[in-house]
């Protein structure tokens, strides 16, 4: 158990961030940077004053929760509708743009590292692929730049994730039995399991989303329940549905996001208690993502880095991920400098983090250590890279679109 005196530090560090918060984020800090950097600085890699440690048992409890959550809450953010009518550009971006980055991360991965299986790059592709749109908040939230590039940008970082899962499972099972490890509760045949994970646990999300919302319809309509117990509501759907989908031998993470698509878009009653989640219960379990990351993945990360994960965070950032997103959007009618700002704004962090923590305690997979700096060297940089640029970039892709208007 963490001792008091260590919680009472992390409290100060945020008590900190929410008396400065108007003035640190008018300036060049983003909440991620503050917090990555003051869980590095209290964690082992800086002064050591709370001494945490990845096979932490309430790091794993944090990283979980706030998946099945962060999954369950964007997906119910997600409309159908709009998403078809309005949304062509997400849409490209995440049924082309998101298959291609796998593969051509996967394929540098591999030339990067030769001597690893197809497997490890296939895992490390799709641990990488998956963008946080919390690292350019300033890009969504600015009304200067156009509306078409910030739904974008807001719709394919809150789907990327869910659709990213199945291919970082079948992918670490794959690298675990190619390494000659067995995996706890996995049987003999590794397709025979993918295929439940990816059919019964879309398929619990789906039946638990659908009804609970239903029976929310209803409840609201005859004025049986308050808005408060709304969001607790919310909250126990999305846990519902994971472990519904556990107990049948499904992926309750996948059943998060599938049952909070099936939820959100079912939902008829007003849907202010999802946005008030995210903007309050969202927020803090970001905070402490972050703080994990800083505290107990920087310095693993940087102690285990090597030529080959330099190089492949900085190709993830970039070539990995611009050319992609440039190529899928070909006959957009978005001009270049549009493709190139929605290819250079796909910065990485609580998805790729947590996706690894999950590996990490599931998994036997081979060269772990390797995996974890090529992870941790791409979120530090993105952190950095995509917090400083929002702002400048911002300004001038809407002088770009004042000019062409």
């Amino acid at each position: 158990m963490i001792e008091l005196s260590y919680i009472a530090i992390i409290l100060l560090g945020i008590i900190g961030y929410a008396l400065l918060s108007s003035v640190i984020e008018s300036s060049i800090i983003t909440l991620p940077m503050y917090f990555a950097t003051f869980g590095w600085l209290i964690g082992e890699g800086g002064v050591g004053i709370v001494p945490i440690h990845i096979e932490n048992e309430v790091i794993h409890v944090v990283a979980e929760i706030t998946l099945v959550l962060i999954l369950f809450s964007d997906a119910s953010r997600v409309n159908f509708r709009q998403l078809t009518q309005n949304y062509t550009i997400a849409v490209r971006m995440l049924l082309i743009g998101m298959p291609l980055t796998i593969i051509v991360g996967s394929v540098l991965a591999h030339w990067v590292s030769p001597e690893a299986s197809w497997a490890l790059a296939l895992l490390v592709a799709a641990i990488l692929t998956p963008t946080d749109a919390a690292l350019g908040q300033t890009v969504v939230s600015s009304e200067s730049v156009p509306l078409p590039i910030r739904q974008s940008i807001n719709v394919e970082s809150g789907l990327n994730d869910g659709l990213a899962l199945p291919v970082v499972l079948i992918a670490a099972l794959a690298a675990t039995r190619a390494a000659g490890f067995d995996v706890d509760g996995v049987p003999d045949s590794l397709w025979f399991f993918a295929l439940g994970q990816v059919t019964l646990g879309p398929l619990a999300g789906v039946l638990i989303g659908y009804l609970f919302a239903q029976i929310l319809n209803v409840a609201v309509t005859r004025k049986m329940t308050t808005e408060i117990f709304q969001g607790i509501y919310f909250l126990a759907t999305a846990f519902l549905a994971f472990v519904v989908a556990e107990m049948i031998g499904g992926n309750g993470l996948i059943a998060a996001f599938v049952g909070g698509l099936a939820f959100g878009n079912t939902l008829k009653c007003s849907r202010s208690f999802i946005d008030e989640f995210m903007e309050s219960e969202g927020q803090l379990l970001t905070i402490f993502t972050f703080m994990i990351f800083g505290a107990v993945m920087i310095p693993l990360g940087i102690a285990h880095a090597t030529w080959q994960t330099v190089v492949l965070a900085l190709l993830f950032l970039t070539v990995i991920r611009m050319v992609p997103i440039i190529l899928s959007l070909g006959g957009s009618g978005l001009n270049v400098y549009e493709k190139c700002f929605l290819g250079w704004f796909g910065p990485r962090g609580v998805a790729s983090i947590l996706f690894t923590l999950l590996v990490l305690e599931q998994f036997n997979v081979p060269r772990a250590e390797e995996i974890l700096a090529c992870v941790v060297l791409t979120v530090i940089l993105s952190i950095v890279l995509h917090g400083i640029s929002a702002k400048p970039l911002s300004a001038w892709i809407a002088r770009r679109a004042h000019k062409l208007n």
